[in-house]
Formats: structure tokens, sequence, C-alpha cells
């Protein structure tokens, strides 16, 4: 069996992928493989074709952001409750590097940078991507557990209801 990470969504939908938190109406929740900002997350398409929002029908593009704005909440509220130095989250969909539609959740903190804070994420190094420290690890258990439950008390709070 090849590595789950050559396909994200394949592996979500067959159950293989280890950093899905949750799976929405239209999205998989997931965990990012880098920590440096604690919780950040992705909803990543379940559609394995779509490479980006304009592939989606826009009842499902609707959906699919549904899904984006419960992480993004969810994501929002865990890292308020364990960091008090948390700023907000940005979201981002970017579609310039993986052939696979997904939206990034990055939560922000007032202890980062002051030359970063208020800039793109991608302005930091790009060793961040693959320095060790970052990775998603067993460390990180606890912030699994709690975006995993809090992914899961707004799905389980909140109706999706579309007329279009």
């Amino acid at each position: 069996m090849s590595d789950w990470r050559s396909d994200r969504v394949g592996s979500a939908l067959a159950g293989e992928n280890p950093t899905v938190l949750a799976e929405l109406d239209h999205s998989f929740a997931v965990i990012g493989d880098v920590q440096w900002l604690p919780g950040y997350s992705l909803a990543l398409t379940k559609v394995p074709e779509v490479d980006r929002l304009s592939d989606l029908p826009r009842a499902q593009r609707i959906g699919y952001l549904a899904d984006v704005d419960l992480l993004a909440s969810a994501v929002e509220n865990v890292c308020r409750r364990r960091d008090e130095a948390f700023r907000c989250v940005n979201v981002e969909i970017l579609g310039n590097a993986d052939a696979f539609l997904h939206a990034h959740i990055w939560p922000r903190y007032d202890w980062e940078s002051a030359s970063l804070l208020k800039k793109p994420v991608w302005l930091y190094p790009s060793e961040n991507w693959s320095d060790p420290q970052n990775a998603l690890s067993p460390a990180h258990d606890g912030l699994r557990s709690d975006l995993a439950a809090e992914v899961a008390l707004y799905r389980n709070s909140v109706e999706f209801h579309f007329n279009v």
C-alpha cells in the first residue's frame, strides 16, 4: 500500500488518512501535518477529481464552504481555550501546490514574531514544513482530541439547509 500522503482525499475516503478528525457533509476535517501554529487544520474535499472550488456545482460549493466555516469555528474555540495569546484564524483556499480542493485554517497567536504576525503564514521560513519539531506527533493527541470533539459538537448542534 502506498503512503496515504500521496492521495490524501482517497485515503480519507478509504478511512486510511490518520489526520482525519471528522467526516463532514462535503469535506473531511483534518489536523495539519505540521503544528508550528497549534491547531492548524484543513478541510479536504470529498470529491477526488475536484481541484478548485469552481469545479463544484454551486450547491456543493456552498456546502463545502459551510464545512470550512464549521471547522474554522471549531479551531477558533479550541485555540482560544488552550492559549490566551490566541488572536484569530485565517482561512485560505489557494490551490497552488496540491491538485485537490482544500482550505487551510490557520490559527494566529500574539506570541508570533512581530515581523510575521500580520502577514500570510506562507512568509514563514519554508523549513517550518520539514522541521521534525513541527511535525504532527503523539504530543498533539490532546489538541487533536479537543479539535475532534469541538467539530462533533458543532456538527451536532448546527443544521445546514440551503435553498440554491
